[in-house]
């Protein structure tokens, strides 16, 4: 297998992002607290102290809410918004390696999600639909799982497939490619609300026409029981672990601009 720089830089983020996003990244903290005990024990218990304060504000929903209200800022897509679009993109969100019930593999939940939304749009505004999703390991290619799973399961058969990206950026570069070659140049663009302004800001930069698509919120909303809503769950830690991701990966975009 060829050497590919790309490629390496692609797992070499993987390998940060892990440090430096929960559930890891507070435990750590709380480690290095640990190890500057014996030195400085003052500056030790206030760095573990912090990554056990952190550790709790990314699973309690008011600080999650906090950190998801920005990005989740795209409003729910209306007719007229949508009516001068030329085509619906549906951006990748990864896949499960075992699915046996399915054959082998298939898309992830959060790739179902955007797909299901996309797949109603479709049916709605009759306008021909974009999948976007690569193959990092040299695999099969998320978009074209994404592409059955439109056929068999919604009935939508997508006219275009955009196989190599590795990230939002590929996704919007390399979709422009094949949508500017047909002569779109304004799309409904189909993502978690959360993902919206990152993914929005790379298919503008473009020089396409975006309107958004949000779909999946993942911010707390008020429940019809208030002391429910301020207790941590699995799906606040997911929430959380989400927000940090999208903040990190819109300061590394536009560090690298």
């Amino acid at each position: 297998m060829p050497f590919d720089p790309s490629l390496v830089l692609f797992w070499l983020k993987k390998l940060v992002a892990l440090a430096v996003l929960p559930p890891l990244m507070p435990p750590l903290v709380v480690a290095a607290g640990l190890l500057l005990l014996r030195r400085r024990r003052r500056a030790g218990m206030l760095v573990a102290w912090f990554g056990i304060v952190l550790q709790f504000l990314l699973v309690f929903p008011p600080a999650v809410g906090l950190l998801l209200a920005p990005l989740e800022s795209s409003p729910v897509l209306t007719a007229e918004a949508a009516r001068d679009a030329g085509a619906i993109v549906i951006l990748g969100a990864g896949k499960r390696d075992h699915a046996p019930e399915f054959g082998g593999e298939t898309v992830n939940r959060l790739a179902l999600e955007r797909l299901r939304y996309g797949a109603r749009l479709a049916r709605e505004t009759g306008l021909p639909v974009l999948v976007s999703g690569g193959a990092p390991t040299g695999e099969l290619p998320e978009a074209v799982l994404m592409k059955q799973c439109l056929v068999e399961d919604f009935g939508i058969t997508p006219r275009w497939i955009e196989t190599e990206s590795r990230d939002t950026r590929d996704n919007a570069r390399l979709s422009a490619l094949q949508l500017k070659a047909a002569g779109v140049h304004r799309v409904l663009l189909v993502t978690h609300a959360a993902h919206m302004p990152r993914a929005l800001a790379e298919f503008e930069a473009q020089g396409l026409g975006v309107v958004p698509a949000p779909t999946a919120w993942l911010g707390s909303h008020e429940s019809k029981d208030r002391r429910l809503a301020l207790l941590p769950s699995q799906n606040t830690a997911y929430a959380g672990w989400y927000a940090v991701h999208e903040w990190l990966g819109l300061l590394a975009y536009r560090l690298s601009r």
